[in-house]
């Protein structure tokens, strides 16, 4: 994870740099703060990362002398397909229009989440589609 910390930690230095040239030779608030936050984006995950490569132990990617067998083994279990994102997206969108709409809008946006939530959490808690 050390390698995955330097590179976001490299893009937020960078986002940083130029931060500060922008802002000192523009003066402009606009760009300055995109910028600004843009570094966040790379320090964010980069601090998080690096956080965590201090506390367990290195991956065989990490290692310096490892080998292609170092890394061989079960990966880990994947999610199968599922509804739900497309539940969450719907009810988020219906949110959004909100602010086009009336407040009706809001209430299924409400209940759309709701229900995707509790449907993701039951098919994570179960291990499989409903």
């Amino acid at each position: 994870m050390k390698t995955e910390a330097k590179i976001f930690i490299s893009v937020a230095l960078f986002f940083l740099i130029i931060f500060l040239i922008y802002w000192y030779t523009s003066f402009e608030d606009a760009g300055s703060v995109m910028l600004f936050f843009s570094m966040g984006l790379g320090a964010l995950p980069g601090a998080y990362l690096f956080w965590w490569s201090r506390r367990m132990d290195p991956r065989p990617e990490d290692l310096p002398d490892a080998t292609i067998a170092s890394g061989q083994g079960s990966v880990g279990a994947f999610p199968e397909g599922s509804i739900w994102p497309f539940v969450i997206g719907l009810g988020v969108t219906s949110l959004a229009l909100t602010i086009v709409t009336n407040l009706w809008m809001g209430s299924i946006g409400i209940f759309l989440l709701g229900f995707a939530i509790v449907g993701g959490v039951r098919e994570s808690r179960r291990g499989g589609s409903l």
